[in-house]
């Protein structure tokens, strides 16, 4: 109203972020981000980001406090990132959590909403951050001296009313990687991978999560007793299925406990009992008997079976198909493991799981050793062993687990392990090829080198990829030759034909001692093998093995520890394998491993004279001279350097090859212009396998075995296959196609 009595216009309502909205001048955004969560960024001397939350009152404070005393001590695992936070308060709590809740507050449903969201953000989530992540337009939130600022994707920087350390902030600063389930029986457990983006608060910067189930208070109690008690249980007989007895056992134990707890521990709590006596007089229907939330028993129920038929802490690890390695060093430190996909993280990633007590760790040592039937103790504090899923209760896969294990008697500050993981899937060379771990004209080498009994060694540290390497051209020795592999590394090779045979020095006694090496070579020169592979050269008997096994003719696949051909063969000589033997190895394969790529990084060959215009040299050892010569290699751009496909490199590119080419020629008892002709075609072979895809392990030995029963129609059907027409003296993959 006017001075004179009349009345002034006043514009109609618009929202506060309006700039015609005369009553709130300072307002650049408001807007609900989360039921009952109001942000406004204001511009007062710069932005501010103000942040209004359900309001509580008095007895709702107290609601909140009562709830927060409860559950202080809970095992409620927290997000690890703005994603799992904003996924956390879309979901709320658990049933087991709201059911307790229920019972501590006692309100209309909206002052239960209220309380329920700061309970929500104080227990399960990020505190005071938790409205922060759940506003999807802040990018990046910056700690200063004066407290926290945030970006928003329109207005930056925006002071914040929270001070310079605010709780879990490294989690507000992290990224989601991955994430994805275990099995573990009939269990999913999630797992979730993260980078921290936090600088100075880690020096890991990518880690790995499991997901545990959340325990109420009280649970870790109930759970250390139903241990005990199933442990104690006496049965008749031999317990044909470990995994159904502890389970039934436990489900029946821990379901009497939390019904009595669930009855006697809430004193203040009468309306179960009341409503009992109530239901006795017909007056009011009668409570259900089952008074605890299905999810808590089946949380405790994981717990159990973890601990008395998995690996405790390292269950879901070893469980994992994407990690490789896994390794405990000592008490109280993060389990490390090396996940198989490329994370954008070289190398080893910290884990939330850590062995709290020495016992606990000594337990799942001491289970890992025997599940491969060796008993650790004061004289036997360390081993070296190989652990098969099916036999462990692992998961269904054909997978071999090798583990290092060791007792604190050797081993400082508690035990340790060390589990190296073969992936279930084997590789191809195709998928070789794909991921540029080596070249086309490698992988036909190869298969020539394979099909005609050769002797392959493929050398370097450990992790480099030497077994992927052997077992991916496994499908190129023929069906109908006999490969047999030997000693323990025999679990580690994947042999698709019928005829192959694995012989291993584990699980055998005779005469009340271990079958050693020897005792194999016997019993593998009585098989008739075509081929031997014997996948861990390390030790004096395995080196003793494969000197004598290059004297018998046989093929020979293996791998060594060794980064260079220098150090091979110092090696080699100083296992007493004898110097002359040297040349009766027709080609040693080194992968590397840098910054999370393994490939091929050179290829070499022993020969009795240096090769005119090649790439090799010379090694001198005890007064001997040892000649190689490089067949391949990766060069500093990445590119393979293979000499026969590069003419540039002058006249002597075909000699390079010559040397293969003349062992070839002696394997196969052909001409040389005969093995340089089946080189070429395998090449072929191999890049049309790469162009088709075909990474498949077995339907790789199938189309093999079909080109050597039937070359042409193999031919033939590959290409009806295509889609390719054409003349079938056109070769699949030559240049014509």
């Amino acid at each position: 109203m006017n001075h004179s009595g009349g009345v002034r216009d006043v514009p109609a309502p618009v929202p506060p972020d309006d700039g015609a909205a005369w009553y709130a001048p300072d307002v650049r955004e408001q807007d609900e981000i989360h039921p009952g969560v109001v942000v406004t960024v204001r511009r007062a001397d710069g932005f501010r980001y103000e942040v209004r939350e359900p309001p509580l009152d008095a007895r709702e404070r107290e609601r909140l406090a009562t709830v927060e005393a409860y559950f202080d001590g809970a095992n409620i695992e927290r997000p690890r990132t703005r994603e799992g936070a904003v996924e956390r308060m879309e979901r709320g709590f658990d049933p087991k959590h709201r059911r307790v809740i229920d019972r501590l507050v006692d309100c209309s449903p909206a002052s239960r909403r209220r309380v329920a969201y700061h309970a929500l953000c104080s227990l399960a989530c990020l505190g005071d951050l938790t409205p922060y992540a759940l506003d999807d337009r802040i990018d990046v939130a910056d700690v200063t001296d004066d407290g926290l600022v945030v970006h928003t994707d329109r207005y930056a920087p925006a002071e914040t009313e929270l001070g310079d350390d605010p709780a879990y902030i490294d989690r507000f600063a992290s990224e989601r990687v991955g994430r994805h389930t275990v099995t573990f029986h009939e269990f999913e457990v999630p797992v979730v991978v993260y980078r921290e983006h936090l600088l100075g608060s880690d020096p890991f910067t990518t880690k790995y999560a499991v997901r545990e189930p959340d325990l109420l208070p009280g649970d870790e109690a109930l759970i250390d007793a139903c241990k005990e008690r199933v442990w104690e249980t006496s049965v008749d007989g031999l317990v044909e299925d470990r995994v159904t007895f502890v389970r039934e056992r436990a489900r029946s134990l821990l379901s009497r406990q939390l019904t009595v707890r669930n009855t006697t521990e809430w004193v203040k709590a009468t309306r179960y009992r009341l409503r009992s006596a109530l239901a006795e007089l017909d007056l009011a229907v009668p409570p259900v008997d089952h008074r605890f939330a299905d999810d808590r028993l089946d949380d405790l129920l994981y717990y159990v079976l973890r601990d008395l038929v998995g690996h405790g802490k390292l269950t879901v690890p070893i469980r994992d198909p994407t990690l490789e390695d896994i390794e405990a060093n000592r008490v109280g430190e993060r389990v490390k493991v090396l996940p198989r996909a490329d994370l954008g993280h070289d190398g080893r990633v910290p884990t939330n799981l850590s062995f709290a007590t020495e016992s606990e760790f000594v337990n799942v040592v001491t289970q890992l050793a025997a599940d491969d039937g060796t008993e650790l103790n004061a004289s036997n504090p360390s081993a070296k062993v190989n652990v098969d899923p099916a036999g462990a209760d692992l998961y269904d896969a054909e997978e071999t687990i090798r583990c290092a294990v060791a007792l604190p008697t050797i081993s400082e500050d508690g035990p340790h392990i060390s589990i190296r993981k073969q992936s279930a899937d084997a590789m191809t060379p195709v998928d070789l090829v794909e991921s540029d771990s080596l070249p086309t004209e490698l992988v036909a080498l190869l298969w020539l080198f394979y099909e005609a009994h050769g002797v392959v060694l493929f050398s370097g540290p450990t992790g480099a990829g030497k077994t992927t390497l052997l077992n991916a051209h496994m499908p190129f020795i023929p069906y109908r030759d006999r490969p047999i592999s030997i000693d323990e590394g025999s679990r580690e090779v994947r042999i698709p034909h019928e005829t192959g045979v694995s012989l291993t020095t584990r699980e055998h006694e005779r005469d009340h001692r271990r079958v050693t090496m020897a005792d194999l070579m016997t019993q593998c020169n009585y098989l008739n093998p075509d081929v031997e592979v014997i996948a861990e050269i390390n030790t004096p008997a395995s080196f003793e093995t494969f000197a004598e096994t290059l004297n018998t003719g046989h093929g020979v696949l293996g791998t060594t520890h060794a980064a260079d051909v220098e150090t091979l063969v110092n090696r080699v000589i100083e296992k007493g394998v004898p110097t002359y033997l040297l040349p009766e190895v027709d080609l040693v394969v080194f992968p590397r491993h840098v910054d999370g790529e393994r490939y091929v990084g050179e290829v070499v060959e022993f020969v009795d004279e240096p090769v005119p215009g090649g790439r090799g040299g010379t090694i001198e050892k005890d007064g001997e001279t040892i000649h190689y010569n490089v067949v391949c290699r990766r060069r500093p751009d990445g590119e393979f350097a293979f000499a026969y496909d590069h003419p540039q490199l002058g006249d002597d590119a075909r000699r390079v090859e010559t040397g293969v080419f003349d062992r070839l020629a002696t394997l196969r008892d052909e001409p040389v212009e005969d093995v340089e002709a089946a080189f070429h075609r395998r090449h072929r072979y191999v890049r049309y396998l790469v162009r088709e895809g075909l990474t498949d392990f077995e339907d790789l030995f199938g189309v093999l075995a079909d080109l050597r029963t039937n070359e042409a129609a193999t031919v033939e059907r590959l290409r009806r296959r295509a889609g390719e027409t054409g003349p079938l003296h056109v070769e699949v993959g030559s240049d014509d196609d």
